[in-house]
């Protein structure tokens, strides 16, 4: 069992963003509770084997009250149009502050630098 998040394991990028590595689905009850309004997966499923699918992330987001989007972004590939497009449309849309994520949080960092741009 992955041990709970607090504000140490994650980045704020401004006062509404903040990045982390792979999150398990019995850490978003910690993170509501901290007082973020959604989350946003950077990471495609199946990218390792232990981590969770959005599936299951996605279900306890949303019953611990948080909105969760799916917005992969493929090592192998980088960031892509439509990445970009989603993420500003996500960042426009969710409730705030929004947190995301991937294996160690720089891909979410580097779609949220290119979704201000």
């Amino acid at each position: 069992m992955s041990e709970k998040p607090d504000e140490t394991q994650w980045k704020a990028v401004t006062d509404d963003f903040a990045v982390m590595g792979q999150l398990q689905p019995g850490d978003i009850d910690a993170l509501a509770a901290a007082g973020f309004g959604a989350i946003i997966c950077n990471r495609p499923d199946g990218e390792a084997p232990d981590e969770p699918q959005f599936d299951a992330i996605g279900e306890a987001a949303r019953n611990a009250g948080l909105q969760a989007r799916y917005i992969p972004v493929s090592n192998q590939v980088g960031l892509t149009p439509e990445n970009v497009a989603d993420m500003k449309a996500a960042l426009a849309e969710l409730p705030k502050p929004v947190l995301a994520y991937c294996r160690s949080g720089a891909r979410s960092a580097k779609l949220y630098e290119a979704a201000q741009g």
